[in-house]
């Protein structure tokens, strides 16, 4: 395994093993909460592991007893005088790195080993999967500032359905991850010695796909998501598999199934 941190870095490190990049937050002692350095690096942290061929699949961690409280105090403080202006590009760059983890083209799980709060709720709503420890708390906390969960809603209303997001949206209501699993804002809840071996089971299944297909698949959820079923989606959805059939792993594929075989990429 090898390690990348950040240059001077105290937030985050990026590990690779095998075919499994791992982005971890490291600043427990402020419960994760991100500022615009944060915001930054994590931008570029998943642009990074998005871009190597090596990697299959994607692991978003954090270390402590939080997965991350949100936004951070001093970067609180510095948006208190913000002009309009410097709202509009700050929370641009928030935007930015949501839109980042969401189309990413390698699959992305979400590791959630303590609480969620606020902005953390954008993080864990932007990968494609997440796990959750039992233990976990989850809050919309905004209106109780004055403020709106904004940037990180379509991201959260995604995960959760209108329905959750109406409640907890306006109550600001803590919520523990067995209503998180039933909303569908996480796919797994576990006791907190089980986290790893159900992230590594999702990990198994990711990297045991066909590379090709898993990418595809990806952007095949996030082109047909929410989109009304007409003409131009199902003539896309025809071109998204003949394309597929055509390609060298989609033939590679039924050809070991036919022949009762593995197919190549597993023989690596």
């Amino acid at each position: 395994m090898s390690t990348t941190p950040s240059p001077s870095s105290k937030n985050l490190q990026i590990t690779y093993e095998g075919a499994v990049a791992r982005i971890t937050l490291t600043q427990p002692e402020i419960r994760n909460a991100f500022s615009d350095e944060v915001i930054a690096e994590l931008t570029a942290a998943f642009a990074e592991v998005g871009a190597r061929t090596d990697v299959r699949a994607v692991v978003l961690a954090a270390q402590g007893p939080a997965f991350c409280a949100g936004a951070n105090l001093n970067w609180m403080r510095r948006m208190a005088d913000y002009t309009r202006a410097e709202n509009l590009a700050d929370a641009g760059k928030l935007a930015e790195m949501l839109r980042v983890i969401y189309e990413c083209p390698k699959p992305t799980i979400a590791r959630v080993q303590g609480d969620v709060y606020a902005g953390g709720m954008g993080l864990v709503a932007a990968c494609d999967m997440a796990v959750a420890v039992d233990t976990a708390g989850f809050c919309l906390s905004e209106v109780k500032l004055g403020l709106i969960p904004a940037t990180i809603s379509p991201y959260v209303i995604r995960a959760m359905g209108a329905r959750a997001a109406h409640r907890y949206f306006l109550t600001a209501e803590r919520f523990g991850a067995a209503e998180a699993l039933r909303t569908g804002f996480v796919h797994e809840v576990v006791a907190a010695d089980q986290l790893d071996a159900k992230v590594d089971e999702l990990l198994k299944a990711l990297t045991s796909a066909s590379p090709n297909a898993v990418r595809a698949c990806k952007k095949l959820v996030l082109d047909v998501a929410e989109r009304e079923i007409n003409a131009g989606l199902i003539a896309a959805t025809v071109e998204g598999i003949a394309d597929i059939r055509a390609s060298d792993e989609g033939k590679e594929g039924v050809q070991s199934f036919l022949n009762k075989r593995k197919p190549n990429w597993l023989l690596g």
